[in-house]
């Protein structure tokens, strides 16, 4: 007889106190709380575990802290965990390299209290050995389209450069952002369900776009998918996990003034999504056997433009996280660090789980590899390496090129991992393939 399967959601609080600081400044009220939450699978062999937490980033040590303590609860290999951030930026971001180099300098706190981080970690890692497991015969996912929500950053002028960058609400002239196509984007959600027979265990989500309506007033929120996931969780009862997929050149800015009304109504478009992908999900039956989880370690290649002594010279001046990030980055990369890329395989799904901030291609590019399964996508894992940009879109320009930590080689590594990962090689419809595609604007 097949071995079952079984799957435990877990969550803890994770919002800050007033006072603490935040990725933007400090907490001056809860809109709404941050939660980290997730699910442990028990397949044959070690147990597998996927998180999210309601906060703008867990980098270098930060991320292998939070990943190590999740591990150690659940009883298994920290391989075997992929712990993702929604990357709320009214939120605090956790960076314990980087603040060991900010205390050298005076500096005792940067994005959030590192007692508060550690404490979380904790809350985290008892939830994870506090979960009832359930058993698990079926599992399904479901796809639907979300509406006028997401758009792509870049927008390009007639010469195939960026022209305009279109951000969270809609950038210095709204009425320019709104009238640029959307260019490229991945309209999909994708969710992925876990059945006791008919009973529900826990839904998983995963769309790509950032996920700020608007931020910069010291109030705490999970924001517009935050607060359609806890919608949906509160409509079905069945605890619901979001991830955001590969949105480092996707956000709200075609549809955003970043006025407070528009935060509900964004967030009714998502949760209009979930519901519809979740109503579309077709389960199958599933056992033990049927679950892989496989690793690709990528060493992805810094940026040229990173200069040592000066990034060591700006630690020391007014904005000392920028530089201290990219120092970080660098000494990483100088001890052989590789990032690891995940692939959870389960009856008809897989989904992928990668590093810092993807463009969107990398999604579009992976969900078109194969036909005969769901594939979903989770950026915003390790965010050490921060933009992880196109081959194509470094000559394009635009913010996140600008500041981009790593070498347009970054593509051709990502690419080999997510073909390994998935078993098909994505042939002429590479990420930078899609990016070429992305139409321009008069001016």
């Amino acid at each position: 007889m097949p071995a079952p399967f079984a799957v435990a959601p877990f969550e803890c609080d994770a919002t800050p106190d007033i006072g603490h600081p935040i990725a933007y400044g400090t907490v001056e009220g809860v809109d709404d709380p941050l939660s980290c939450r997730g699910v442990v699978l028990y397949p044959d062999g070690l147990p597998i575990v996927l998180a999210t937490i309601d906060w703008i980033g867990l980098y270098h040590n930060g991320y292998d802290l939070f990943r190590t303590a999740l591990a150690d609860a659940a009883g298994t290999s920290p391989e075997r965990v992929a712990i993702h951030t929604i990357h709320q930026h009214e939120a605090p971001g956790f960076d314990a390299t980087t603040e060991t180099m900010l205390y050298g300098h005076g500096i005792e706190s940067f994005r959030v209290d590192p007692r508060f981080a550690r404490e979380t970690i904790r809350a985290a890692a008892d939830a994870v050995r506090a979960a009832n497991s359930s058993p698990c015969t079926h599992v399904g996912a479901g796809v639907a389209a979300v509406d006028r929500v997401a758009s792509n950053r870049q927008v390009l002028g007639p010469d195939g450069t960026c022209c305009y960058v279109r951000y969270t609400s809609g950038g210095s002239d709204f009425e320019f952002a709104q009238r640029a196509p959307e260019g490229v984007i991945d309209p999909e959600l994708v969710a992925v369900g876990f059945w006791n027979h008919e009973e529900p265990i826990a839904a998983l989500t995963y769309y790509a776009t950032h996920p700020q309506s608007y931020y910069r007033n010291g109030l705490v929120t999970c924001d517009f998918p935050g607060i359609a996931r806890n919608r949906r969780e509160s409509e079905t009862g069945v605890p619901h996990i979001h991830f955001t997929g590969a949105a480092a050149n996707v956000t709200a800015g075609k549809y955003n003034d970043g006025s407070e009304e528009l935060r509900p109504i964004l967030a009714d478009r998502v949760a209009t999504g979930m519901r519809t992908a979740w109503e579309n999900a077709n389960p199958r039956p599933i056992n033990a056997s049927d679950v892989a989880w496989t690793v690709e370690r990528v060493g992805l290649p810094p940026s040229a433009d990173l200069d040592r002594a000066e990034l060591v010279d700006g630690i020391a001046e007014e904005s000392p996280g920028p530089p201290a990030r990219g120092l970080a980055w660098l000494r990483r990369c100088d001890l052989g660090h590789r990032i690891p890329i995940t692939g959870l395989h389960l009856s008809g799904v897989t989904v992928l789980h990668l590093p810092g901030e993807p463009f969107v291609e990398y999604q579009l590019a992976a969900r078109a590899l194969d036909d005969t399964q769901t594939i979903a996508v989770a950026g915003y894992g390790d965010g050490g390496p921060g933009y992880l940009p196109t081959r194509a879109a470094f000559p394009m320009g635009g913010y996140e090129v600008d500041v981009a930590k790593v070498d347009p080689a970054v593509e051709s590594m990502l690419q080999r991992a997510i073909e390994r990962i998935v078993g098909e090689s994505m042939g002429d419809r590479t990420p930078s393939a899609i990016t070429n595609s992305k139409p321009r604007v008069d001016q």
